[in-house]
């Protein structure tokens, strides 16, 4: 069996890819309801509901749960790595986020003062808690439904 073969069969793989790209689709349709504009570029967007980091862990460690057992050393790990992406998502980035706006804003008053900025820093970095729950149910049901 040949390596991409190999791939398209790992489940556990495949459910948290899905559930990661179902985060990203659910955020475009929440912009589309918001907005009333497709913004396909949110494919790829960082931040916004729900966490998509949040759902790939999380989506992660449930199947590995489901198949390897929830008392396997691989669940373990898998659990560790999600609370270690979760909360990078809700703390770190969203503070570097929070910082990136402020920095913005003084970028803004030296541009009206009449100096040139190159560009702004991105702001929607991270996620706030109910993000992070949003993502983190969105994988545990994804999990659920394709194991």
């Amino acid at each position: 069996m040949s390596f991409f073969e190999q791939v398209m069969q790992n489940r556990i793989l495949l459910t948290a890819l899905v559930s990661w790209a179902l985060a990203q689709l659910i955020k475009i349709l929440i912009e589309l309801i918001r907005t009333h504009q497709l913004n396909w570029r949110l494919v790829f967007a960082t931040g916004g509901m729900p966490s998509s980091h949040s759902s790939l862990v999380v989506a992660l460690a449930t199947a590995v749960g489901l198949t390897q057992g929830f008392g396997s050393p691989l669940f373990a790990v898998a659990v560790v790595l999600a609370f270690v992406v979760m909360y990078d998502a809700q703390g770190i980035r969203r503070q570097a986020g929070n910082q990136a706006r402020i920095i913005n804003k003084m970028l803004q008053n030296v541009e009206n003062a009449g100096i040139k900025v190159d560009k702004n820093l991105k702001e929607l970095l991270g996620h706030t808690p109910i993000q992070v729950l949003g993502g983190t149910l969105l994988g545990i049901i994804v999990a659920l439904l394709m194991n």
